[in-house]
């Protein structure tokens, strides 16, 4: 990558807010407009597409219940965002796929959640994915730790390659380096995963 580059990572605030705007403006929105709204819970005002989904992420960030780790580079010309991965409790982030088939078949409900993780795609294929992840564990621990899920493409039994844009969520073989547990299928091609993070200060 360079040893004139530097990466770190920081929480997504009002503070950040900026430079997460920046990134998902260069990509159009993500996902026809998306703005990293799809796993958050419907509230009354919310108009759909690009500019109210985005005044939508921007009021729950400013309100603090939705959460993400950015992954920061500064290349020497200032910093900017290239990545994030979504995380937080349930309740911030219950409209996950396969809702039914996961209500119908879990246990109980973890701690966290990580829902989404998108990397610029000037960035892809180096690692990124996997350092926006572990940032999103390490604020997990520093909130108290506790049961992490996350939902990943099973790729174990795929022939053809597919496209890291369409991998929102990183990979099962991801995860498993990352130490989660595979718990269950979840859809046709997703999984469900699990890891204890103890808290730290």
């Amino acid at each position: 990558m360079g040893t004139d580059t530097t990466f770190d990572v920081r929480p997504l605030t009002p503070e950040t807010w900026p430079l997460f705007d920046a990134l998902v403006e260069r990509h159009n929105g993500i996902f026809s407009g998306c703005w990293c709204v799809k796993f958050l819970p419907e509230r009354e005002g919310h108009e759909p597409g690009y500019d109210g989904n985005r005044a939508y992420k921007k009021c729950v960030v400013e309100e603090g219940t939705n959460h993400a780790a950015l992954v920061i580079h500064d290349g020497g010309d200032g910093p900017e965002a290239i990545a994030w991965a979504e995380y937080g409790p349930p309740a911030e982030l219950p409209d996950i796929h396969h809702r039914k088939q996961y209500d119908a078949e879990k246990d109980g409900d973890p701690d966290y959640r990580i829902t989404c993780v998108f990397v610029d795609r000037r960035f892809r294929r180096r690692g990124i994915t996997e350092m926006a992840i572990r940032g999103a564990l390490d604020l997990i621990a520093q909130d108290g730790g506790g049961v992490v899920e996350s939902y990943p493409h099973d790729l174990t039994h795929q022939t053809k390659k597919v496209s890291s844009s369409f991998l929102y969520n990183g990979t099962r073989r991801l995860y498993e380096r990352l130490g989660f547990t595979y718990v269950r299928p979840k859809g046709l091609k997703n999984c469900v995963m699990a890891l204890e993070v103890p808290g730290r200060p």
